[in-house]
């Protein structure tokens, strides 16, 4: 789908409104970060207060990437059908309701549940901010404008253990996690009056036909004056589409890698003040000292999720995509081992810098490749009228392994012990390696409409091919027939010369 518009777009330099676009998209990642880690902040007090076992344990940290499940598929697919902006405004919507209900959780059960909604709109603004930051960023920038939005993830995890600080200082007490979950509603409120005035993009209005309001958002984005006369109308999709021959490949390649890489970065992460707490902070001063000290060493390795990020928008569009994701999930193996190896050293001080040591390490590689490339990829591969539904199902993917990671820690960690447990997860990032190393496809420097026109390109080739196998295929049975009547020919010419052999003698 190339039209005047979409090269225009391609081409632009960046106005105010590209910058609009991407910093109200980056905010909505930003809550996303801060409300799915914002949890392992609160964690350690809401343990207090509640007493869960491990399962129980899990099911609270789990329970929000649980919904982004449901949240990314449902609402990636209606992204792709009702539009990018509707589902930008209902997203927001939850984060208030459910933020908001989650501060006043009156037992384990009822956090479990505000939590899984409150993920539901976490989930679904996965895709449709990527895809909006996509469609209408210029071809040359995007991989960075896309990297640099979702490092405002890191920027919210960061900011929820900042404010975990400050809550716990101003108000030390079990209870404080309330004040600190339900902070979210404010950004959240303030986003959505915000995102109100967005415009829908112009790539998904061309591709529904609606050509007048596709070119005045065009030259409003571009600051040049486009017209568009003829639009190619939606091309109809379905889910099942994912898993056609044409983009199975890429469907594995985005979902599997993210799943794996949340299976890591959620059950590592998440649980990262509970990890410090019980390997460099569990002796001396009482509870709230320890919690403060954990999240004290959780904020400083989590400026390194900041580092990793800066890197990754400065290389991305150079080194590409998939050497990134390929060498950051072998990065983040490296690390998970050196804590692992860190329970074999006795002394105090050198085990705790192989801890920080590890961890640094595991955030500033899983930041400059797999987390953003598994956000970034999707939104690329797929072609805009399957570009939401194919992010929606590579992010669902990743929440269900941040789920299992989230859920299987704490039941890992008590059966088999911290440093166990480093290596199980350090292995799923070496599998993540092997994936992206096979099935990687780079999308570096290419416009969508390019991407787009190698894939029908490829996919014209796969499908000559197959007929030039059925060629092949229907010439080997030929041939085979045609050996079969000359071997009948030869035998009833030995036949024929028996006869005549016999006629002759007599």
């Amino acid at each position: 789908m190339t039209t005047h518009a979409t090269r225009e777009m391609d081409r632009s330099h960046l106005t105010f409104l590209h910058w609009k676009v991407w910093f109200l998209s980056a905010m909505g990642i930003f809550l996303d970060g801060f409300d799915l880690f914002i949890i392992a902040v609160a964690l350690p007090l809401i343990q207090k207060e509640f007493s869960p076992g491990p399962a129980l344990l899990g099911l609270i940290g789990a329970a929000a990437p649980l919904g982004c499940i449901l949240g990314a598929t449902i609402f990636g697919r209606f992204t792709d059908r009702l539009g990018r902006r509707t589902i930008l405004l209902i997203d927001l919507m939850f984060f208030v309701v459910f933020a908001g209900l989650s501060a006043i959780a009156w037992s384990a059960a009822s956090l479990i549940v505000f939590r899984f909604l409150l993920g539901i709109g976490i989930g679904a603004d996965y895709p449709v901010s990527s895809t909006y930051i996509t469609e209408n960023m210029p071809s040359r920038l995007r991989g960075r404008m896309l990297v640099g939005g979702f490092g405002f993830q890191a920027l919210g995890m960061l900011s929820g253990a900042l404010l975990g600080i400050i809550v716990l200082k101003l108000y030390p007490d079990v209870n404080s996690w309330r004040y600190i979950l339900g902070f979210a509603v404010i950004p959240a409120i303030i986003i959505l009056l915000w995102r109100l005035t967005l415009p829908e993009s112009p790539r998904w209005l061309i591709n529904q036909g609606k050509h007048e309001e596709a070119a005045e958002v065009a030259s409003k984005m571009t600051g040049k004056k486009i017209n568009i006369d003829a639009i190619k109308v939606s091309v109809h999709s379905t889910f099942r589409d994912l898993f056609s021959r044409r983009y199975i490949g890429r469907t594995i390649l985005t979902a599997c890698s993210w799943f794996l890489m949340d299976v890591a970065f959620y059950g590592v992460g998440l649980f990262t003040p509970l990890i410090l707490a019980s390997m460099a902070f569990s002796h001396g001063g009482d509870f709230i000292q320890q919690a403060l000290s954990a999240i004290y060493g959780s904020t400083f390795t989590e400026v390194f999720l900041v580092l990793g990020v800066l890197i990754c928008v400065f290389l991305v569009d150079h080194i590409g995509r998939i050497k990134l994701q390929t060498w950051g999930f072998f990065g983040m193996a490296i690390g998970l081992y050196i804590l692992a190896a860190s329970s074999l050293i006795h002394n105090p001080h050198q085990q705790l810098l192989a801890i920080f040591t590890g961890f640094i390490f595991f955030f500033i590689t899983l930041n400059i490749g797999p987390n953003p490339t598994t956000f970034l990829l999707p939104a690329e591969m797929f072609p805009t009228h399957l570009r939401a539904t194919g992010h929606g199902f590579a992010s669902a993917a990743g929440k269900a392994g941040a789920a299992v990671g989230i859920f299987i820690l704490p039941i890992l960690k008590t059966t088999y012990g911290l440093p166990v447990t480093m290596l199980i997860m350090g292995s799923v990032c070496l599998v993540g390696f092997l994936l992206t190393a096979i099935l990687g496809f780079e999308t570096k420097g290419k416009s969508l409409d390019d991407i787009q026109r190698i894939e029908y390109e490829m996919n014209a080739a796969e499908v000559s091919l197959i007929y030039v196998q059925e060629d092949i295929k229907r010439l080997a049975d030929d041939l085979k027939r045609v050996e079969g009547a000359l071997h009948t020919a030869l035998q009833e010419m030995r036949r024929f010369n028996k006869v005549k052999k016999s006629s002759g003698h007599e």
